[in-house]
């Protein structure tokens, strides 16, 4: 096994420590990734928090990009040299979800505390997210993988792997937008950044961003949102409605985990709308409804996890996006820091303003 740094969790609420741990070699369909770059998620705080429990000690991360430098037996589609972004969708391929075209439901269970790293004295170390990225170098399924172009900076292709598959995934796939139709997206940090985008690429008429500060509103309109509401208004849907020509959306996109924002979400619909939730409230949270009016004008509510995505469908044809200049990367990253500072970058993620803060690794 090799020795490499990484942030580790040992209590959650506590900072993260950088120390050496151990990591094994790739096995049969696995591949292993130095990493330039990985971004530094809200869920990824929200475990460290202990909002969703887990085991510790663990090595969170899983918005990552880097270059392939080893792989194990039965590896095909990569090799040593190529770069890669890489994905918390470990899918088994053969299941019943996998087979039926949704790998981000996979049924094939992971057990991080089993996975390729342990502590540099040789015990426990759970690999968060099947992936432990806030690390010098991961160890996952090839198929957690999907080959870029080395032109493309790892940091800007490291976002790729869940923010902006998450937000464009909600609009394009889960809410399966149609050209004219018209979207609320709540929360305009980084997801619901990238879900207005995917409202905008998908050709909506109108898109509403709803956001706490003005701030975010603007950020939301450089983006493609064509108005903005502030939620703190009194009664903001009303606002919104306004704005999309005295009618509701045909979806909304439910980006943070606030309850509240849950349960407006559905004031927000015209007939026949769909409310998308995305935003992870943390365990136990409550929202509660009037499942008759929902009923009676046809509306719906259903969860989108990681934008309902295919990543060797749908990553590539981000990139292609990107490249062409219709879907923005570069301007999503607020703050480069390196893994010593994580700490840092997590606090300043914390507070609200960041729309991506990145951790690099100057190799």
């Amino acid at each position: 096994m090799q020795t490499i740094k990484a942030a580790v969790c040992h209590e959650f609420g506590a900072p993260l420590v950088i120390e050496d741990i151990l990591l094994r070699a790739p096995e049969m369909g696995e591949v292993e990734v130095t990493l330039d770059a990985v971004a530094i998620c809200h869920s990824d705080i929200s475990y460290a928090d202990g909002a969703w429990g887990g085991s510790l000690p663990a090595v969170y991360g899983h918005e990552a990009a880097g270059i392939v430098s080893a792989v194990g037996p039965g590896v095909g589609g990569v090799a040593v040299g190529d770069s890669v972004v890489v994905t918390l969708i470990r899918a088994c391929g053969t299941c019943p979800s996998c087979a039926g075209g949704t790998p981000t439901n996979c049924e094939t269970p992971y057990d991080g505390d089993k996975g390729p790293i342990r502590t540099a004295a040789d015990t426990k170390l759970h690999q968060a997210m099947a992936c432990g990225a806030f690390a010098e170098k991961v160890v996952v399924d090839q198929r957690q993988l999907v080959k870029i172009p080395d032109t493309i900076a790892k940091d800007a292709a490291s976002l790729i792997s869940c923010g902006v598959i998450t937000g464009v995934g909600a609009v394009v796939n889960a809410a399966a937008l149609r050209p004219g139709q018209d979207v609320v997206v709540i929360g305009a940090g980084g997801v619901g950044l990238n879900a207005i985008q995917g409202a905008r690429i998908a050709g909506a008429r109108r898109i509403v961003a709803v956001d706490m500060t003005e701030e975010k509103l603007d950020d939301a309109k450089s983006f493609g949102a064509t108005h903005g509401v502030l939620a703190t208004s009194e009664s903001p849907w009303r606002a919104a409605y306004k704005a999309l020509g005295g009618k509701g959306a045909d979806a909304v996109i439910v980006t943070v985990g606030a309850i509240p924002a849950y349960e407006q979400a559905p004031k927000y619909l015209g007939r026949g709308g769909k409310v998308i939730m995305v935003g992870m409230p943390h365990s136990g949270a409550m929202a509660s409804y009037e499942p008759v009016v929902l009923a009676a004008v046809g509306q719906g509510m259903i969860g989108s996890k990681m934008g309902d995505v295919v990543i060797q469908r749908d990553i590539p044809w981000m990139v292609d996006l990107y490249q062409q200049g219709r879907l923005q990367l570069d301007s999503l990253i607020s703050g480069r820091w390196s893994l010593d500072q994580i700490n840092e970058a997590i606090a300043d993620t914390k507070s609200g303003t960041a729309r991506r803060n990145v951790i690099m690794f100057n190799r």
